[in-house]
């Protein structure tokens, strides 16, 4: 892992946060993902793809202005509030977020069926503030390739759930929360990148 800030430093919120076990979290900003402000300093995170067993697709179809986007802006399947992952390469990562109405529909029809090894391919960005540079920058990515793992419980945590009611806190576009966990398909040796700054990063495997 990167060098962390020494004891007497004060943490820096918008970073990726460790625990001595080496577990990673990072909570991200719901409003700003929607509604990206360039002076606000919060992470931001987004899935920008999501396939659930052969045929269910979560759509990308929230279109987002993230850090890096231009023009018509980026589109993501989901907008991510948090992010954990123990930093195992057998480990699951659970991801926390908002998904669009009709993309709860699909969710739902998942739901109606046992969850028991349904593959999922996805892929999905971080970003966080470095306020000695002043940019945001990735700090929790897959690099733009597709993940392959399948659906799994982390903790006490169902493998996949979503809310019954839309979310309040931010009205426009209608989204309703969405929690999923994915642990590594067997034999696939992936990786995935964790930085603490524009220049400290390190790649982790992901499966095996």
């Amino acid at each position: 892992m990167p060098t962390l800030p020494p004891d007497d430093t004060q943490p820096n919120p918008t970073q990726p946060t460790t625990t001595p076990t080496a577990q990673l979290a990072i909570a991200c900003d719901i409003a700003q993902g929607y509604n990206f402000h360039r002076d606000a300093q919060t992470p931001v995170g987004f899935i920008t793809k999501l396939k659930l067993g052969p045929t269910a697709e979560i759509k990308a179809d929230q279109v987002c202005q993230g850090p890096t986007s231009t023009g018509s802006g980026l589109a993501v399947a989901v907008v991510l509030s948090a992010v954990h992952w123990s930093t195992g390469p057998a480990d699951a990562i659970s991801f926390t977020g908002r998904v669009s109405r009709a993309n709860r529909q699909t969710i739902l029809s998942i739901l109606s069926r046992p969850l028991d090894s349904i593959e999922v391919v996805f892929q999905f960005i971080v970003y966080s503030y470095d306020p000695i540079t002043k940019q945001y920058y990735t700090s929790f990515h897959c690099n733009g390739k597709d993940m392959t793992g399948v659906l799994a419980k982390d903790g006490g945590n169902p493998p996949l759930s979503v809310a019954s009611a839309a979310s309040v806190d931010v009205p426009s576009p209608q989204n309703y929360s969405v929690s999923l966990g994915i642990k590594p398909k067997p034999g696939t040796a992936q990786a995935l990148t964790i930085a603490t700054s524009q220049t400290a990063s390190v790649v982790k495997p992901w499966g095996a």
